[in-house]
């Protein structure tokens, strides 16, 4: 795999630990691309803090996470609901669907893994619609989709596909004969087009006339529980990602200015201490100021305020150090996860190029631990563009695309772990 350290290096600690963890939650399976991290001497470090919590996680039996989403489909976006929801009857499946992705569906695969028939939804599950040209790619979404409802211990399900007869209909045969194979039942699949539907289930003209029937979602009372409890409900996807579209105009300019700022300001300090007789790195500052930076960035968002452009520039630049960013990581609590997710949208989009992965990478594990599949996908989407090789970024996709639910994504160290195995790689390099 590759890595975000000179060759040689050791590999980021949280990075590692997180592989160590994954490994630890899934089980290798024919044909799937394992990402493995350089064993470095700070694992050693964090190897006997992690033990306990490992040889009790491999002693029970582990149902293996599925292979990667089919590509052609799109990356899954992978989502739990914010409250319970019911679904049972094909009006509340289409009213709650665009409450549960954050977005109108358009040109979507959606499948819903509930508890029992009629219960409350465990996991969504949203792909673009393949090219009905391309019957092996409904194949795959469709093996792919059932693989992670059964690696969830779902068994009953429901799905809707919003396109043409022609989109739609393939991958909805693959999701039935796929579903039956793995004992997964499907009480209800449809197709949505034009403000109608039609049930692959229901085969009965009488309630499912062959010219669809028409609905409405903006007055349904399930729509409207996911409303009055902060759902946003953006136009599309495109909306999605536009809301982390890099900063442009004068704050983007703002923001140049302040990057080179803040790599100027460094090199001074550093020229000034070698003038007084105290060697350190630029790199080495950063991460010891960077540090100090970034929690208080933190606290004031869970304080409720936010960063200026300068403060924002200068955390991009510290993020880049990876004892920075992964010090960072480990002081995602949950708890506080909605002042998390303001942090790093406002860093992924000011940040400038070059800048953008670590921030974005930290926003996905933010939004996968909220249960947010789609924000995940595309603060990962802008994480991989501004660096293809960014090793927590590679890790979390794959993640993702397993379809590992929301309670995989647990810190993998502690700040002080962080210190611990930084500090003993530090130590082992000067002892060569």
């Amino acid at each position: 795999m590759t890595r975000n350290l000179p060759a040689g290096g050791p590999p980021p600690a949280s990075t590692a630990a997180l592989a160590s963890s994954k490994r630890a939650q899934r089980a290798p399976r024919p044909g799937s691309r394992q990402v493995r991290p350089r064993q470095g001497p700070q694992q050693a470090q964090s190897q006997q803090a992690q033990s306990q919590q490992a040889q009790s996680e491999q002693a029970q039996p582990q149902q293996p996470w599925p292979c990667r989403a089919p590509r052609a489909g799109g990356a899954p976006d992978a989502s739990s609901p914010p409250l319970r929801v019911r679904i049972g009857s094909p009006a509340s499946l289409l009213a709650v669907v665009p409450g549960l992705l954050g977005f109108e569906p358009g040109n979507s695969i959606v499948v819903v893994g509930t508890e029992s028939p009629g219960h409350a939804v465990r996991v969504t599950l949203r792909y673009d619609v393949p090219d009905p040209g391309r019957p092996a790619t409904a194949a795959a979404l469709a093996g792919h989709a059932v693989s992670v409802l059964a690696a969830q211990g779902v068994t009953t399900a429901v799905a809707v596909g919003y396109g043409s007869e022609a989109a739609v209909s393939p991958v909805a045969a693959a999701l039935r004969e796929r579903a039956g194979d793995a004992g997964v039942t499907l009480t209800e699949v449809l197709r949505a087009e034009g403000q109608r539907y039609w049930s692959y289930v229901c085969a009965n003209p009488a309630c499912c006339p062959p010219e669809g029937t028409p609905y409405d979602v903006t007055a349904h009372p399930a729509a409207r529980a996911l409303a009055a409890a902060g759902g946003q409900v953006l136009a599309g996807r495109d909306e999605l990602s536009a809301s982390l579209a890099p900063a442009g105009g004068q704050l983007g300019a703002v923001m140049r200015r302040a990057t080179s700022k803040a790599h100027a300001q460094v090199a001074r300090c550093v020229a000034r201490l070698d003038r007084e007789g105290l060697q350190v790195t630029a790199a080495r500052l950063t991460g010891t100021l960077g540090q100090v930076a970034v929690r208080d960035a933190i606290r004031r968002y869970r304080d409720g305020a936010e960063v200026g452009p300068e403060d924002a520039a200068w955390l991009t630049v510290a993020l880049r150090q990876l004892r920075v960013r992964d010090d960072a990581w480990a002081r995602m609590e949950p708890q506080h996860r909605s002042a998390h997710l303001r942090l790093w949208t406002d860093l992924t989009r000011l940040a400038r190029p070059g800048y953008v992965a670590a921030p974005a990478a930290l926003l996905a594990f933010v939004a996968w631990q909220s249960g947010d599949g789609a924000l995940a996908n595309v603060a990962l989407d802008r994480a991989l563009a501004d660096n293809p090789r960014y090793s927590m970024a590679l890790l979390l996709r794959e993640a993702l695309d397993s379809g590992a639910p929301p309670a995989l994504a647990r810190l993998p160290m502690t700040p002080e772990e962080v210190a611990a195995a930084y500090d003993a790689a530090e130590d082992a390099v000067k002892a060569r």
